[in-house]
C-alpha cells in the first residue's frame, strides 16, 4: 500500500478510516493471541526446531522481543481467563497492560482487576497494582557505574591465537595485545555505556522507587547538601535531601515562569502597545488554568498537557490583542501552533527547529515563554548529562 493512498482523503474520511484501521488492528491482535495460546498449548514450536515459543515468535513470526513477550504472557493469561480477549478487542486492555496484570490474576480477583485496569494505560495500571499489592521501600544507595576498556579493533588485521584478547577479552593486557598486533592502533578508551532512561516505579500507595545516573559533579553536590543538612537530616537520607531541593526548584521555576510568589510587588505599569505579559496577569492565568493547557476540542475534551506551556493570545498581538487575563490562556506547544495555523492559515506555524534559542520569537498568538525560560536556567539544546554514578533511592524511611 502506498503512503499516498491516505493523502486523497479529506479530514473526516481520514479520521474515520484511522478509527476503522485501529479497530481492525485490535481484532487482529486478539485473534493472534487466541491462536498463539493454542499453538503454545500444543507445543508446536518444538516440532519446528525451536526450544521455546519466544524464539519461534522472533524467528518465524518476526515479532520484536517486547511484542513476543507481551503476547505470550497475554496468551497464557487468556487461556485461564477468556474474558481478556473481549477486552483486547474493545481496546479496554492492551497486551502490555495484560502482561502487567498476569502475575497477579487469580480465580478470585481476576474480574475485579481486569475491570479496574480497563481503559487505563501502562502507568495507571502500575499505580493500581502498587496500591493493591504494595512492595517494601527500597534502600537508598549511591554506587559507581563500572567502566571497562574497549579497544577499537576496526584497524586490527590479525590477532595471535595466544593473545590475551582471545583468552581474556576484558583483561588488563588488552592494550599490550592490540599494540603488538598493530602499533598504529588507537589506544583503547574507557567507554561508559549509554545512560539508560531514569526509572520511576510505584511500590505502594504514594511510594515510589526512583533511579537515575548522575555525574561526579552532581554526586559531590549531594555530599555537600547532606553535610549542610546534617542538623536537620542527621541520617543524610537521600530522598529527604532531594525532596527539599525539588521543593526549592519548583518554587523558583514557578516564580520565573508564572511570577508565582507569596508577596507580589506593585506593578510599575507598561505602554499600551507592549507585548510583555505582566507578572500579575501570569499569576492569575496560571491559577485559573490550573497549570495546564486550556485547549478544548470540539467534543469537549480538554488537553491535559503540563509541559512546554506557552502564553497564548486569544486575539493575536499582531491583530491588536492585549496581554490581559481575558485575552491570554495557557497552551502547550502543539496547541499554540495549532491556533496559529487556524488563525493565520497553513504555512505560518513555526516548528521547534525554526526558533533560535534565547529569542522571544512570536507565534502570532503568543511568545515562546519556554525559550527564554530555558535559557535563564542554562538548559540549552545539546547539553548532555555525563554518566558517573547511579543514584538509587526510594521513599524516606521513618
Amino acid at each position: 500500500m502506498l503512503i499516498t493512498h491516505a493523502s486523497h482523503l479529506d479530514n473526516t474520511e481520514l479520521t474515520a478510516e484511522l478509527s476503522r484501521l485501529a479497530r481492525c488492528e485490535r481484532e487482529a491482535t486478539a485473534a493472534l493471541i487466541v491462536h498463539l495460546a493454542e499453538f503454545d498449548a500444543r507445543r508446536l514450536y518444538e516440532g519446528a526446531g525451536y526450544t521455546s515459543l519466544f524464539k519461534y515468535g522472533m524467528a518465524v513470526l518476526h515479532l520484536s522481543e517486547d511484542a513476543v513477550y507481551n503476547r505470550i504472557t497475554t496468551a497464557r493469561a487468556a487461556r485461564r481467563y477468556p474474558e481478556i480477549i473481549e477486552r483486547l478487542e474493545s481496546g479496554e486492555l492492551s497486551p502490555t497492560t495484560v502482561r502487567l496484570l498476569a502475575s497477579h490474576l487469580t480465580a478470585e480477583n481476576h474480574q475485579d482487576l481486569l475491570a479496574a485496569a480497563a481503559g487505563n494505560g501502562t502507568e495507571a495500571v502500575k499505580e493500581m497494582l502498587a496500591c493493591r499489592f504494595p512492595q517494601p521501600d527500597v534502600t537508598a544507595r549511591v554506587r559507581r557505574v563500572p567502566t571497562r576498556p574497549v579497544a577499537r579493533l576496526d584497524h586490527v588485521t590479525s590477532i595471535p591465537p595466544t593473545s590475551p584478547l582471545v583468552s581474556d577479552p576484558g583483561g588488563a593486557e588488552l592494550l599490550a595485545c592490540t599494540s603488538a598486533v598493530n602499533p598504529t592502533v588507537t589506544p583503547p578508551a574507557l567507554v561508559v555505556p549509554p545512560t539508560p532512561r531514569g526509572v520511576v516505579r510505584p511500590l505502594a500507595a504514594e511510594r515510589y522507587e526512583i533511579r537515575f545516573t548522575a555525574s561526579g559533579e552532581m554526586r559531590e553536590k549531594l555530599r555537600v547538601a547532606q553535610d549542610l543538612l546534617g542538623h536537620a537530616i542527621p541520617s543524610g537520607d537521600i530522598a529527604q535531601v532531594f525532596d527539599r531541593a525539588l521543593t526549592l526548584l519548583v518554587a523558583d521555576l514557578s516564580r520565573k515562569k508564572f511570577a508565582a510568589t507569596r508577596r507580589p510587588g506593585r506593578s510599575r505599569g507598561q505602554a499600551d502597545d507592549s507585548r510583555n505579559i505582566p507578572a500579575e496577569v501570569r499569576r492569575r492565568i496560571h491559577a485559573r488554568d490550573g497549570g495546564r493547557c486550556r485547549f478544548v476540542a470540539p467534543d469537549g475534551r480538554r488537553c491535559d498537557a503540563r509541559r512546554f506551556l506557552e502564553f497564548h493570545h486569544v486575539v493575536p498581538y499582531a491583530a491588536g490583542g492585549k496581554p490581559t487575563v481575558d485575552n491570554i490562556e495557557l497552551r502547550c506547544r502543539a496547541h499554540n501552533g495549532y491556533e496559529v495555523a487556524r488563525f493565520f492559515g497553513p504555512g505560518k506555524r513555526r516548528t521547534r527547529g525554526d526558533v533560535v534559542c534565547g529569542s522571544r520569537a512570536d507565534h502570532g498568538t503568543g511568545y515562546r515563554a519556554e525559550h527564554w525560560f530555558r535559557d535563564e536556567l542554562g538548559c540549552r539544546p545539546g547539553s548532555g548529562h555525563t554518566a558517573g554514578h547511579v543514584v538509587d533511592f526510594g521513599p524516606p524511611h521513618h
